[in-house]
């Protein structure tokens, strides 16, 4: 698989604002789109944003806001139908279940060109479109016995299980060197992940490539770890490292990757590979091609266990009747977020197809509100570990095969995390399970380039819905953390489900310091049985948010004159009541509300108050005197 790093990003980009400008705070009301009620019982917080740094919008996900668009939503979690918990994990701990390897190898199978699609569809496998087997059923070069796909099914065994072990037998490396002084004591280090090398990879590497098997970066995450836990030990605090100690890591991590070598060499040759320390890489090769001492090439063997057979050119065949199966490219470049005309189409495709949606509500202008307008300022990168190479903002992730667009995944790259936001794809290639597969190469990618920007740890799913099924699959990526919607607390999800399976409603935070899991039954909403909603799962992740369609945009905002509003001049609690740092814009001056107190009339002010303390309370007292909160 290629991967292409496409960055749009100019000079002129620069001089964007530097701060956050939000306008019309208040409350939405609308149908819900997960549970399909009619009755607008959708109940959110929301504002717009005219722009917003990645700072103040990380800030913001963990409050459990999310963004559509320019439009930021925050769900009234006591009151809206089906409560929405914020979810993360940590990429670097992330363990894949046996159907997510299963999905990659799927992927993997069918750019090798050995999946047959019948009997993908016989076995069950997720697919939603009538048409999904076209693709591959008219191409005879890509047919396989049933024989031979048994054969490759085994093969992809052998090879989950030598990642597997060449995996442990690094850990058990690192965990040597830890014990005996190498590594410093008392550190999280990571746990190695050991990857195939994929065809389209192996051609933009040196000669002799064709025999490198797996790889692992797990020098570079040892080293960023190392110097991290350094430079909290030199500063006292969280700071980042230093432009010495910056320069120190550049060649830090081949030191790692050729100490772990030397300790595995021993251990790998008994599982028919070579392992080679590569500028911080740790590659594995195969014996199958070995250069001899005078240069010439000669066959060695290949394990036991791994089913192969060489044919007379030395090459690998399944069965006499070896067939020549056609492979394709998957290329992966990532944009920033922008109109194009072939995603629209797809999404087009992909709306009407898999959501059955009316072509009312996917038009152009929907679609550039929902997906490609973004508040985001963007930040390029410095040449600093700060910054990854693509920068921070709001990108469209897209999957070619061959050069056809397959899908697009809308995500946000902020400083802590890289947070998806939407998935469409072609209806054609639902049998390859792409919003799971996408996740998985979502995760992947921050655990890639934490090597660039160290803060980046963590991969945000959106809303985890535990009402609605076809949400659920959110927490099979393990293992995952919501967010408390009282305290902002994140709560392991272990812990949450039991509660969330008899309640809708719960404050997280409460859960996770009592005894055997129980909740405080006054702090959790009990919910009538009759109101938990059923939705038929079809297999396949539906995507992050749910877009806003054309008669929603009219109830953004409700009267602030609510009934079931509290009189917020009687409830006022302390830490909201205090608006005098609040940041105002009105009329393109910017002023704390302190300093224009004296000008307003007793009415005014009752009325900006109230608007103030709904709004400090809902994004915080820091963004409140942070973001400017503008008047018109």
């Amino acid at each position: 698989m290629a991967s292409t790093m496409m960055n749009e990003a100019s000079s002129s980009s620069t001089k964007t604002p530097k701060e956050s400008v939000v306008v019309d705070c208040g409350k939405r009301r609308s149908s819900c789109g997960y549970c399909r009620s009619t009755r607008h019982n959708s109940i959110s917080h929301g504002m717009l944003a005219e722009s917003l740094t990645v700072d103040d919008y990380q800030a913001l996900l963990d409050q459990g806001w999310r963004r559509s668009g320019c439009f930021l939503y925050k769900p009234e979690m006591e009151k809206t139908c089906c409560p929405s918990y914020t979810i993360r994990l940590k990429a670097g701990d992330f363990v894949p279940s046996k159907e997510q390897l299963r999905v990659s190898r799927r992927m993997q199978r069918f750019l090798d060109g050995t999946l047959d699609v019948k009997r993908v569809d016989a076995t069950g496998e997720p697919n939603t479109s009538k048409n999904s087997g076209s693709l591959v059923h008219n191409n005879p070069s890509c047919f396989m016995s049933e024989e031979s796909l048994s054969v490759g099914n085994k093969e992809v065994d052998e090879v989950d299980k030598s990642l597997q072990y060449l995996s442990d037998q690094i850990d058990n490396v690192v965990q040597m060197f830890t014990e005996n002084g190498e590594f410093p004591s008392g550190i999280q280090l990571p746990k190695a992940s050991v990857r195939m090398v994929s065809q389209g990879k192996k051609k933009l590497l040196t000669n002799g490539s064709e025999d490198l098997l797996y790889s692992s970066n797990i020098a570079f995450q040892v080293a960023a770890s190392i110097n991290r836990a350094q430079s909290r030990d030199k500063d006292g605090n969280d700071s980042k490292p230093s432009r010495d100690s910056e320069k120190e890591n550049g060649s830090y991590p081949k030191i790692i990757a050729e100490k772990l070598v030397a300790s595995l060499d021993s251990t790998v040759k008994l599982s028919g590979l070579s392992t080679r320390a590569c500028n911080g890489h740790i590659n594995f090769y195969t014996y199958s091609k070995q250069v001899s001492q005078n240069g010439t090439v000669q066959n060695a063997a290949i394990p036991k266990k791994s089913g192969m057979k060489l044919d007379k050119g030395g090459n690998c065949s399944n069965s006499p009747q070896h067939c020549q199966f056609k492979k394709r490219k998957l290329e992966i470049r990532l944009n920033r977020s922008s109109f194009d005309p072939k995603e629209y189409a797809l999404y087009r495709k992909y709306q009407s197809k898999v959501h059955n949606d009316k072509p009312q509500n996917y038009t152009e202008s929907s679609y550039r509100r929902f997906l490609v307008d973004t508040p985001l300022l963007y930040v390029s990168h410095t040449g600093d570990s700060t910054v990854p190479p693509c920068g921070f903002g709001s990108f469209h992730q897209q999957y070619l095969v061959d050069g056809q667009l397959v899908a697009v995944g809308v995500i946000d790259i902020l400083p802590n995390c890289l947070s998806s936001k939407y998935l469409f794809w072609d209806p054609d290639f639902a049998f390859l399970s792409l919003g799971k597969y996408s996740a998985l190469q979502e995760i992947g990618w921050v655990k890639d380039n934490q090597v660039y920007c160290p803060s980046l740890q963590y991969y945000y799913l959106g809303y985890y819905i535990h009402s609605c099924n076809k949400m659920r699959y959110k927490a099979a990526y393990r293992p995952s953390e919501l967010l408390c919607p009282l305290r902002y607390q994140w709560v392991s999800f272990d812990i949450a489900r039991p509660l969330l399976d008899r309640k809708r409603y719960v404050v997280l935070s409460d859960a996770s310091i009592l005894p055997n899991g129980e909740s405080s039954p006054l702090q959790v909403t009990e919910v009538q049985d009759s109101m938990l909603i059923q939705l038929d799962d079809n297999g396949q992740e539906d995507a992050n948010d749910v877009p806003m369609h054309e008669d929603e945009e009219m109830v953004e905002f409700e009267s602030e004159s609510s009934d079931d509003e509290p009189d917020l001049q009687t409830n006022c609690e302390p830490e909201n009541c205090d608006f005098s740092k609040v940041l105002l814009e009105i009329k393109g001056s910017r002023l704390r509300y302190k300093n224009l107190r004296s000008v307003l009339g007793p009415e005014q002010q009752r009325y900006l108050e109230s608007q103030l303390q709904k709004y400090r309370r809902v994004v915080g007292a820091v963004l409140s005197e942070r973001m400017v909160y503008s008047l018109g």
